[in-house]
């Protein structure tokens, strides 16, 4: 496989590529897409003129960019875990032309300055990084952060990674001062207090392995809570990493009130339950847990019915001595974003996997792309069928703690376009 990354004021010729863009006029049409300088020129079934890059694979498939709502890199404080400019090499390299990326650095991105520093590691790939800011101040729950201020600078949502916002009266503020400029809260469900010491779900397979668990009341209790604060202030309420079966059933009734809240689910919980943690293989451990079948059933059902908006990857580099140590004394999180698309691809028809990949950006305030004659070009390039087990080899990231290590997955990605950019994984 050969790696192409270039900026391309210049000609790109997509041949014979199916489209799957339900906004586009040229969905589930096999065509050819001519980019020059950025811009789709011309949609048709047969485009002959010379293009300085041409990119012809076995049945390639096009959609608009993909997105992901939460993605950790580790730069700045962290660049052992993952640098910004290889984060968004294995970012473009997964056909991600979109990413949200967590506050969870040293320094945290709590303020502008730290805004401003993201702002300059722009590189040569076409994945973009929106950021998300803290929500408290150096992430400690006790001080929100200059949410305007913030929010001028660039911060798309305000949220601590991980951490619950303890304080109600907190969230309660915050609700009602985002208002002023249509900002999203986020809010993590994790009581601290239920989940204390929790390694993995609570449930019999905690009982037979021995491990201290965390049961899905720590989740749900919080979600319950917020969803009174939302319902008394009102504003935009985000909760990331839902994973019991119970959460499901507590959001689907807040949308039913016409509360406006969006909820995301990890990848890791749609395609494991806690079967797989008999080895007690550390790449399984993480926050939130993986809970049993029933969960895992009810989830997929909630990201079928709208219940759940968005399935993230929920990337999150660790540096292997803190991984590679025992399931105890390891560290939550996997990498996932080399394998999202494979992954989801097993679990949902291509069309829903397509759906899930490109939405959630109006959650963000984000503009929506769409392949149409005269757009600005964001695509991803991708086969939807070809079948392969996930290994080693397919990881691009600095940090190699993945769960998906030898999972089998439908789909390779070719690519993506954005920023007037292009990465092409060209065979």
């Amino acid at each position: 496989m050969v790696l192409v990354t270039l900026f391309f004021d210049m000609s790109i010729l997509l041949k014979n590529v199916t489209v799957l863009d339900y906004n586009s006029s040229f969905h589930t049409k096999t065509v050819d897409i001519l980019i020059v300088d950025g811009k789709i020129i011309d949609i048709s079934e047969n485009i002959n003129t010379s293009a300085e890059l041409v990119v012809s694979e076995k049945n390639l498939h096009v959609s608009s960019g993909w997105f992901d709502s939460s993605v950790c890199f580790g730069e700045p404080g962290f660049e052992d875990r993952e640098t910004i400019i290889n984060g968004l090499k294995t970012a473009s390299y997964s056909g991600f032309t979109d990413i949200c990326l967590q506050p969870n650095t040293y320094p945290k991105i709590d303020n502008n300055s730290i805004l401003s520093f993201l702002k300059t590691r722009d590189s040569d790939y076409p994945c973009k990084i929106h950021p998300i800011a803290c929500f408290s101040v150096d992430g400690k729950g006790k001080k929100m952060t200059e949410f305007f201020d913030l929010h001028k600078g660039g911060a798309i949502a305000f949220g601590d990674f991980l951490a619950p916002i303890k304080n109600p009266n907190l969230l309660k503020s915050a609700l009602l001062y985002a208002q002023t400029f249509d900002g999203l809260i986020i809010s993590t469900p994790r009581d601290p207090y239920l989940s204390l010491n929790g390694l993995v779900n609570e449930g019999i397979k905690s009982t037979q392995l021995g491990l201290s668990s965390i049961p899905s009341i720590a989740e749900t209790i919080q979600i319950q809570r917020d969803i009174s604060i939302l319902n008394y202030t009102g504003g935009k309420l985000h909760i990331p990493y839902v994973s019991s079966l119970e959460s499901i059933e507590i959001i689907r009734n807040a949308k039913k009130n016409g509360l406006n809240i969006s909820a995301s689910v990890p990848i890791a919980n749609l395609a494991f339950n806690d079967e797989i943690l008999d080895g007690f293989n550390s790449n399984y451990k993480l926050f939130p847990p993986i809970r049993g079948k029933e969960d895992q059933k009810k989830l997929k059902e909630g990201v079928l019915d709208g219940t759940i908006d968005i399935v993230t990857s929920h990337h999150q580099p660790i540096n292997s001595e803190l991984k590679q140590v025992d399931f105890n004394s390891a560290e939550y999180g996997t990498i996932s974003l080399e394998a999202m698309f494979g992954v989801l691809n097993k679990i949902f028809s291509i069309e829903k996997v397509i759906e899930l990949l490109t939405k959630g950006r109006n959650i963000f305030n984000l503009e929506i792309p769409k392949i149409d004659k005269g757009e600005s070009a964001c695509i991803t390039f991708f086969d939807p069928s070809k079948r392969d087990k996930f290994s080693r080899d397919n990881i691009i990231s600095t940090s190699k703690n993945c769960a998906f290590i030898d999972f089998e997955i439908i789909g390779k990605v070719y690519g993506c376009i954005n920023e007037n950019k292009i990465h092409y994984n060209k065979n």
